[in-house]
């Protein structure tokens, strides 16, 4: 079974920058995707942003220019960074892999709080 550990979430200020990780159980390249989502109280899970095992990366537009998904393959972690944070960046944020057999495996979340 595979295992997402996301980490790295908090309370920071408007402005303000996190780093989210994921570590995945298995090698990251195991995975056809992975991305971040991100769900508000209230609102569905959207998509943040997501990286394929070619890197072609995809963002929400609400986050380009401010969020860059990387990985690390030898640590087999996926990072979210995150600058000039918003309050309307405020969500619990969710690390997805979708293996090559279109399997999907989701973490447990953490929570990012952006306010003064």
């Amino acid at each position: 079974q595979v295992q997402l550990v996301e980490s790295g979430g908090g309370l920071v200020q408007p402005g303000g920058s996190l780093r989210l990780s994921c570590a995945a159980s298995r090698s990251i390249f195991s995975f056809n995707t992975m991305g971040w989502y991100r769900q508000a109280p209230g609102k569905q899970r959207d998509l943040v942003a997501s990286i394929t095992s070619a890197a072609n990366q995809v963002y929400a537009d609400s986050v380009k220019g401010r969020f860059t998904i990387s990985r690390d393959s030898a640590k087999n972690t996926l990072y979210l960074q995150m600058n000039s944070l918003k309050p309307e960046d405020t969500a619990v944020y969710y690390c997805r892999a979708l293996s090559v057999g279109l399997n999907q495996y989701w973490g447990q979340g953490t929570q990012v709080t952006v306010s003064p």
